[in-house]
């Protein structure tokens, strides 16, 4: 068999000066030596993998060293050092509080303290994962950690700090781990590939530390399974393969077809990342994770927080500068809600992809915002239908329109306006019709009623008419005439009534209840000379009369002011007049409003011997 050892083992650091990432530990460590100021216990708590238990023993090598270099590190040449390189030093007991957490083996390790060291200055005591004693052991434990003999040293190790009772804690020296960096692993990494001669590729040890999570055991770990898997050569494809890692590549190319809102190439691009067997929580996760280092990647401030290699930070710099903030924030807090959301959904795909769509139409959605449909129209705008409608009916004050002479025979509607026009009287028509064409004569008396009949027929194809309808050359020569007529009788001043009966006009053709309630409960005043200022009750109000788009064209159509403008208001008095509490009566006061009402409800109520209630 093999006598293969794992990297962290054959790697694991022998002095203060191999601990990679923890140099704040190592230096006072040193210093605590040089000064001879040792403390009697030691707590080392921090994340999985991190160094906890290698400075624990580097410490209690360094203690018992015969000859200790001017650095106070141990020389490993020694017959300590050299008993503790082969696991058989006397002084230096190691117990694992996961499985040895009870009173008994508390009790047996204060048995030991009792006997002096046979070789070396002090008797070291390292308690790994201290978390898991129990209770009763801990108080076992108190007496003899607070004042042990000048020769016995304990040095405790812990992931979970807030387990341990504050007893102990105040027992102990703490020392805080960090977690390792990517950067100081990869260069761990690159060392150990030196060592092997190894050749692997930066960035694929760039995804070794990003997947070891801040832990170096891991990280070595893992870069056993890919020299077990890619021999003496690692590289970038071999790596995301084994590791189910999901390539940067993909991300890039999603980010710039939604900036461009290219939605099916973002929709493909996903559904080929599902067919390699990604689960859609690790797309996601990974987006938002791609996104945070564009936004990284906007000052050269946080340039450092962006943990990849100098070859993708190039990437992640250009992208980022075609990405604006507000993309980048509002795909970020999308991507956060998928995530959150994730587990109640039912259909998972869908769910992310929805989200991936919402990102696509980000700019549009912050244009429109940006951009909202002014109230008042500045532009002149197309007459409404409705409005012409209404004009025929309750137009008394209009300027005649003379009657046309030529009178086309095509199949076009023809000009609301006509309806206007009355009639002209038989006895008209028949003065102007020739007198030598007597075929024609049974049509003079009927002439009317066509006229008529097309006067109706133009109306109903006005009221079918939307604003999406194009307008034919004959009606715009009729909107000229118009315009010009308009112009004639055009006002330069609002008048109250004109306005009032307007208001009053366009109310009566809303179709909609609660649109036809926010207009009667809304109050038209006149500003100035050209701006109507309308008052209303709420924002929900100010919003349906906003979207009336018809409301504009239709107050122009009936005022003939060129510059007509309406400002909207919302008056908080007249929403507290619209709900006002009832007054609750108390039964003598209905009784009393009762008998005003009837004066025989007090002789009933004598008869009947009736006293009404006081309160």
């Amino acid at each position: 068999m093999s006598k293969f050892v794992v990297s962290a083992r054959k790697y694991r650091p022998q002095r203060f000066d191999e601990v990679v990432g923890q140099e704040h530990v190592s230096k006072t460590l040193k210093n605590a030596l040089q000064n001879d100021k040792l403390a009697h216990a030691f707590l080392f708590c921090g994340p999985r993998g991190v160094g906890k238990t290698t400075c624990a023993r580097i410490l209690a090598k360094v203690l018992n060293c015969e000859n200790r270099t001017e650095d106070f590190e141990a020389c490993n040449e020694c017959s300590s050092c050299v008993s503790f390189n082969g696991n058989s030093s006397f002084n230096i007991n190691e117990l694992d509080a996961a499985s040895n957490n009870s009173v008994e083996h508390i009790r047996g390790l204060i048995e030991q303290v009792r006997f002096q060291p046979q070789q070396g200055q002090y008797k070291i005591f390292i308690i790994d994962e201290v978390h898991m004693l129990s209770q009763q052991a801990f108080n076992a434990f108190l007496k003899t950690l607070e004042e042990p003999p000048p020769y016995a040293i304990f040095i405790l190790a812990t992931t979970e700090k807030h387990k341990i009772i504050p007893t102990i804690l105040s027992r102990c020296q703490i020392f805080d781990f960090k977690r390792i960096q990517i950067p100081r692993m990869v260069e761990h990494l690159q060392h150990i590939c030196k060592e092997e001669e190894i050749e692997a590729d930066k960035d694929a040890l760039h995804i070794i530390g990003q997947k070891a999570d801040g832990a170096l055991r891991d990280a070595l770990s893992i870069f056993d399974r890919m020299t077990s898997v890619a021999g003496k050569k690692i590289d970038y494809d071999s790596v995301i393969e084994n590791l189910n890692v999901l390539d940067y590549d993909y991300y890039f190319k999603v980010v710039d077809a939604m900036l461009t809102e290219d939605t099916a190439k973002v929709l493909l691009i996903f559904d080929e990342i599902f067919k390699k067997g990604f689960d859609p929580d690790i797309f996601i996760n990974g987006l938002a994770e791609h996104l945070r280092n564009l936004l990284v990647c906007k000052d050269p401030k946080t340039l450092a927080l962006l943990e990849t290699s100098d070859s993708l930070r190039k990437r992640y710099q250009e992208q980022s500068s075609l990405a604006p903030n507000s993309f980048i924030l509002t795909a970020l807090n999308i991507a956060a809600d998928c995530d959150i959301n994730y587990k109640m959904a039912r259909h998972k795909r869908l769910h992310v992809e929805m989200a991936v769509i919402k990102m696509t139409y980000i700019s549009r959605a912050i244009e429109l915002s940006n951009n909202p449909a002014p109230v008042a129209i500045a532009e002149k705008k197309t007459p409404d239908v409705r409005a012409v409608q209404t004009n025929t009916t309750s137009s008394v004050t209009a300027a005649p329109v003379q009657p046309k002479t030529n009178i086309s025979s095509t199949s076009e509607p023809a000009e609301p306006e006509k309806s206007e026009v009355p009639t002209p009287p038989i006895k008209k028509e028949t003065e102007q019709k020739p007198v030598d064409n007597s075929d024609t004569e049974p049509e003079i008396v009927s002439e009317p009623e066509p006229s008529e009949q097309k006067v109706s027929q133009s109306n109903d194809t006005d009221r079918k008419k939307t604003k999406y309808d194009m307008p034919s050359l004959s009606m715009l020569d009729d909107d000229d005439e118009e315009e010009e007529e308009a112009t004639d009788g055009e006002m330069t001043k609002l008048e109250a009534n004109l306005l009032n009966s307007t208001w009053k006009a366009y109310i009566e053709q809303i179709d909609s209840p609660s649109v036809r309630a926010a207009f009667v409960k809304a109050t038209a005043k006149i500003k100035d000379d050209v701006t109507i200022l309308v008052e209303v009750g709420s924002q929900m109000a100010k919003g349906m009369i906003q979207q009336e788009k018809n409301l504009i064209p239709f107050l122009r159509k009936r005022i003939p002011i060129s510059n007509l403008a309406m400002e909207i208001n919302i008056d908080t008095s007249k929403a507290s007049q619209l709900i006002k509490p009832k007054k609750v009566m108390t039964t003598k006061e209905k009784y009393e409003m009762m008998r005003e009402k009837n004066p025989m409800v007090h002789e009933l109520r004598l008869r009947l011997d009736l006293k009404p209630d006081n309160q």
